[in-house]
Protein backbone atom coordinates (compact mmCIF):
# COMPACT_ATOMS: atom_id res chain seq x y z
CA UNK A 1 0.00 0.00 0.00
CA UNK A 2 0.89 3.68 -0.36
CA UNK A 3 0.86 6.19 2.36
CA UNK A 4 0.97 9.64 2.65
CA UNK A 5 1.86 9.82 6.66
CA UNK A 6 0.63 13.88 8.09
CA UNK A 7 2.57 15.75 10.21
CA UNK A 8 0.80 15.06 13.42
CA UNK A 9 1.90 12.02 13.73
CA UNK A 10 5.72 11.11 13.59
CA UNK A 11 8.07 10.07 10.97
CA UNK A 12 8.63 6.94 12.70
CA UNK A 13 5.31 6.05 11.37
CA UNK A 14 6.70 6.13 7.64
CA UNK A 15 9.67 4.43 8.40
CA UNK A 16 8.02 1.39 10.00
CA UNK A 17 5.55 1.27 7.54
CA UNK A 18 8.41 1.30 4.46
CA UNK A 19 10.26 -1.26 6.59
CA UNK A 20 7.45 -3.33 6.18
CA UNK A 21 7.03 -3.50 3.20
CA UNK A 22 4.80 -0.13 1.77
CA UNK A 23 5.28 2.60 0.20
CA UNK A 24 5.53 5.48 2.67
CA UNK A 25 6.60 8.77 3.03
CA UNK A 26 6.57 11.18 6.06
CA UNK A 27 4.79 14.85 4.73
CA UNK A 28 7.79 16.19 6.59
CA UNK A 29 10.60 14.28 4.27
CA UNK A 30 8.54 15.47 0.90
CA UNK A 31 8.18 19.40 1.60
CA UNK A 32 4.46 19.50 3.10
CA UNK A 33 5.34 20.36 6.50
CA UNK A 34 3.63 23.54 6.10
CA UNK A 35 1.23 22.24 3.29
CA UNK A 36 -2.54 23.09 4.43
CA UNK A 37 -4.84 20.14 4.48
CA UNK A 38 -6.48 20.39 1.29
CA UNK A 39 -2.89 20.50 -0.29
CA UNK A 40 -1.77 17.33 1.68
CA UNK A 41 -5.74 15.62 -0.09
CA UNK A 42 -4.39 16.82 -2.95
CA UNK A 43 -0.66 15.50 -3.22
CA UNK A 44 -2.45 11.73 -1.82
CA UNK A 45 -4.77 12.00 -4.68
CA UNK A 46 -2.01 12.61 -7.46
CA UNK A 47 0.31 10.15 -5.75
CA UNK A 48 -2.59 7.31 -4.88
CA UNK A 49 -1.84 7.34 -1.40
CA UNK A 50 -3.77 6.99 1.68
CA UNK A 51 -3.42 9.68 4.45
CA UNK A 52 -2.76 8.66 8.10
CA UNK A 53 -3.38 11.56 10.54
CA UNK A 54 -4.38 12.65 13.69
CA UNK A 55 -5.94 15.76 12.25
CA UNK A 56 -9.64 15.28 12.88
CA UNK A 57 -10.20 18.23 9.76
CA UNK A 58 -9.78 15.24 7.35
CA UNK A 59 -13.40 13.31 7.51
CA UNK A 60 -14.87 17.00 6.93
CA UNK A 61 -12.64 17.66 4.40
CA UNK A 62 -13.51 14.91 2.48
CA UNK A 63 -17.37 14.93 3.42
CA UNK A 64 -18.10 18.72 2.19
CA UNK A 65 -15.93 17.49 -1.38
CA UNK A 66 -18.06 14.72 -1.79
CA UNK A 67 -14.03 12.88 -2.77
CA UNK A 68 -14.22 8.73 -3.08
CA UNK A 69 -10.11 9.16 -2.68
CA UNK A 70 -7.87 9.82 -1.33
CA UNK A 71 -8.83 7.10 1.78
CA UNK A 72 -7.85 8.29 5.32
CA UNK A 73 -6.78 6.40 8.42
CA UNK A 74 -7.34 8.69 11.37
CA UNK A 75 -5.52 8.37 14.93
CA UNK A 76 -8.29 9.78 17.16
CA UNK A 77 -7.64 10.34 21.59
CA UNK A 78 -4.69 11.90 21.51
CA UNK A 79 -1.92 11.35 22.98
CA UNK A 80 -0.73 8.48 21.34
CA UNK A 81 2.96 7.03 21.49
CA UNK A 82 5.19 6.47 18.21
CA UNK A 83 4.82 2.52 19.64
CA UNK A 84 1.31 2.92 19.96
CA UNK A 85 0.80 4.07 17.03
CA UNK A 86 2.95 1.74 14.80
CA UNK A 87 1.44 -1.19 17.18
CA UNK A 88 -2.20 -0.04 16.04
CA UNK A 89 -1.49 0.40 12.15
CA UNK A 90 0.25 -2.57 12.62
CA UNK A 91 -3.25 -4.34 13.60
CA UNK A 92 -5.41 -2.32 11.02
CA UNK A 93 -2.89 -3.72 8.28
CA UNK A 94 -3.09 -7.40 9.83
CA UNK A 95 -7.73 -6.67 9.92
CA UNK A 96 -8.53 -4.79 6.58
CA UNK A 97 -6.84 -5.51 3.15
CA UNK A 98 -5.63 -2.98 0.89
CA UNK A 99 -9.60 -3.10 -0.94
CA UNK A 100 -11.26 -2.55 2.46
CA UNK A 101 -8.91 0.38 3.15
CA UNK A 102 -9.35 1.38 -0.15
CA UNK A 103 -12.22 4.25 -0.65
CA UNK A 104 -12.63 4.36 3.14
CA UNK A 105 -12.56 6.43 5.93
CA UNK A 106 -11.18 4.53 8.85
CA UNK A 107 -10.38 5.86 12.45
CA UNK A 108 -8.67 4.33 14.81
CA UNK A 109 -9.37 4.76 18.26
CA UNK A 110 -7.58 2.88 21.91
CA UNK A 111 -10.00 -0.20 21.41
CA UNK A 112 -11.91 -0.31 18.11
CA UNK A 113 -11.66 0.52 14.71
CA UNK A 114 -14.49 1.92 12.58
CA UNK A 115 -14.85 1.80 8.56
CA UNK A 116 -16.97 4.37 6.99
CA UNK A 117 -17.39 4.44 3.21
CA UNK A 118 -16.09 7.32 1.01
CA UNK A 119 -17.81 9.50 -0.42
CA UNK A 120 -19.30 10.32 2.76
CA UNK A 121 -23.76 10.72 1.82
CA UNK A 122 -26.20 12.18 4.08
Amino acid sequence: MKFLVDMPLSPELATWLRSSGHDAVHAGEIGLDRASDVEIIQAAIAAAQTIVTADLDYPRLLATAGLKSPSLILFRDGNWTDAEVVQRMDDVLRMLSESEVAQSIIVVERNRLRRRRLPVVP
